[in-house]
């Protein structure tokens, strides 16, 4: 098994099987409280969940974060994850698409989202490593054509890089390479973090650059540092272990990220991080994000073949906390007032915002 490969199946197993959860860091959205509206504004089945994100309908909003490919297991994985997200009508995204670019033999692997779920929102996926590339446009364009994809997430997982003793960890001239990428990529791009959040200065930049999305990957779900800290301990990386236990909690929390992007940029902005319910959705969607993701939540359950399941109980959450709060559409319940209270509220005054304008914020009709 090549290295690659051989990493790729150690991440799954210990996502499975090990503690990768923040501890001293969580998401940010216990500080965030929707405003409950006593008298209803609708029927509970007149709620609607649907949106439209890169020219697709979604009858929610949410998207499968990527997490795998490259091996047997991951390729089962993606499997369960394109069946329901094409019977949920929801999008997906695939793992990082580099060990099908260097062993052609795996590409079955993620072609296989496209083959279960022929019309899905469905995102491809590359590191900010592999796009500095002399051959990144050649890369962009075989893994696109690859999963037949719909969009293109560039991740950007300096963390988890900096954490593993084969990181990638050189970056120069960032703004002018990925300029030119972006000018010359066919399907929209989404930025996207891994668990360490994006704060507002570096989505601003991303905006100029073209960039047509962010999905923040906010602290507080799992923690790339964390897993690891897990294959350092695994493999007997002394240095590397010590290092995935200092930064276990790093970063910015998912709440603030959310916040900050959308409040400074006009991206499109997809919520992940730690959401664990249909109501962290909700309060995700409150703070501005277009859309919500999930990872961790489904890994299990894509291999005990229990999906639908968690969907349906996750679309019953947002749908029951949007009747309670009055909004009949994802529209109505971005512009729903809120309060910010706690650390959240102190980070993001500390940040130069005003939470408390969203407490008086103008109800839904």
């Amino acid at each position: 098994m090549s290295e690659i490969k051989k990493r790729k199946s150690e991440h799954i197993q210990i996502c499975l099987e090990r503690d990768v959860q923040s501890q001293l860091i969580n998401t940010g959205f216990s500080d965030i409280h929707l405003i409950h509206r006593a008298i209803p504004r609708s029927s509970l089945q007149d709620v609607d969940l649907s949106i439209t994100l890169f020219d697709h309908t979604l009858s929610a909003p949410l998207i499968i974060e990527a997490m795998t490919g490259g091996t047997k297991k991951a390729a089962k994985i993606n499997e369960a994850l394109a069946e329901a997200a094409s019977h949920f009508n929801v999008a997906m995204g695939v793992g990082s698409q580099r060990v099908a670019l260097e062993d052609p033999g795996v590409e079955s692997t993620f072609k296989v989202a496209r083959e279960k779920a022929p019309h899905i929102l469905l995102i491809g996926n590359l590191g900010l490593p592999q796009i500095l590339e002399d051959s990144s446009l050649v890369n962009i364009s075989r893994a696109i054509k690859m999963i037949d994809a719909d969009a293109f997430a560039i991740h950007l997982n300096i963390l988890q890089e900096a954490m593993q003793p084969d990181g990638d960890t050189y970056f120069t001239n960032f703004s002018a390479d990925i300029k030119e990428i972006v000018s010359k990529t066919p399907v929209p791009l989404i930025a996207k973090e891994t668990g360490s959040g994006i704060a507002f200065e570096e989505a601003q930049l991303l905006e100029d650059l073209g960039f047509k999305a962010i999905d923040v990957g906010g602290a507080g779900g799992t923690s790339w540092a964390a897993v690891e800290y897990h294959r350092a301990r695994i493999n007997n990386y002394k240095l590397q272990e010590r290092l995935g236990n200092v930064f276990w909690d790093w970063g910015i929390p998912t709440a603030v990220s959310t916040f900050e992007v959308s409040q400074k940029t006009q991206l499109k902005v997809i919520s992940s991080g730690g959401i664990r319910t249909g109501v962290d959705a909700a309060k995700a969607i409150a703070l501005g994000a277009d859309a919500f993701g999930l990872a961790i939540p489904l890994l299990k359950p894509a291999l005990d073949g229990d999906l639908n399941s968690v969907f349906q109980m996750f679309i019953n959450e947002l749908k029951t906390a949007m009747f309670l709060v009055g909004a009949r559409s994802i529209n109505e319940l971005k512009n729903c007032p809120l309060v910010i209270t706690g650390k959240t509220g102190e980070w993001l005054q500390h940040r130069g915002f005003k939470p408390e304008k969203f407490a008086r914020r103008k109800s839904v009709s």
